[in-house]
């Protein structure tokens, strides 16, 4: 039985990931702050909730220790915030910038840290951090959203080492951007749906191979530049 462990997996797009690997027949280690939600409790099949703040890195830890000798093909980096308040200039708030990036950025390293074990000791070897096409440099032609973009360009990058640090040990590690996806953070404007999005960035990492670690994919399967 192939096995995910994601983050964030309480709502948007994080619901429908344990909805598709939970029907897909796969073990899920579902983790969210509000682990005993409605929504997640009522997926059916091998789904197990674990409350995790990603920002709480003992716990993080802790996790990981319990979950030792258990092989993780996938581990799926997918909680993130907008940091609405450090959007504009002359309007950012410090504060919230450090939080974005320490639960946009940081939070994401510290996953992969505590699980790289975990995932070497798998079948598919599959290290994935949503990220978005806002945190990339070469895209950028229309500025704002400070500590969102500068968030994820630094997940970006922060990925980009780590794809070439666990090469020697076959793993993949890629960050995906979802598209502009109907949830909280992106609004009920967005064009893409989460089931949508979810179909397409799985079947991006059920296709994913050695020699695509450390690439910037869309959820359609598009390469993006950094």
């Amino acid at each position: 039985m192939p096995t995910i462990l994601l983050t964030g997996a309480s709502r948007g797009l994080g619901i429908e990931f344990v909805r598709h690997y939970a029907a897909s027949g796969w073990r899920v280690h579902a983790c969210a702050r509000d682990a005993d939600g409605a929504a997640l409790k009522a997926v059916k099949g091998d789904v197990r909730r674990y409350a995790l703040d990603v920002t709480d890195f003992a716990a993080t830890a802790k996790l990981a220790a319990s979950l030792k000798g258990e092989a993780i093909d996938v581990l799926l980096a997918n909680a993130g915030i907008a940091g609405r308040e450090a959007t504009e200039l002359g309007r950012i708030d410090a504060d919230v910038w450090l939080e974005t990036f320490r639960v946009n950025a940081l939070a994401p390293v510290k996953l992969a840290e505590a699980f790289a074990d975990h995932v070497a000791a798998s079948r598919r070897k599959a290290m994935v951090a949503i990220s978005s096409r806002l945190g990339s440099i070469g895209l950028n032609r229309e500025g704002g959203r400070y500590a969102y973009r500068a968030s994820k360009a630094a997940l970006n990058m922060a990925w980009k080492s780590l794809a070439t640090d666990t090469k020697a040990r076959g793993l993949t590690c890629v960050v995906l951007h979802p598209g502009w996806v109907s949830t909280d953070m992106g609004g009920a404007q967005a064009p893409v749906t989460p089931p949508v999005s979810v179909d397409g960035m799985t079947k991006v990492i059920d296709g994913l191979k050695p020699a695509d670690t450390g690439c910037f994919i869309n959820y359609d399967g598009a390469r993006f530049e950094w």
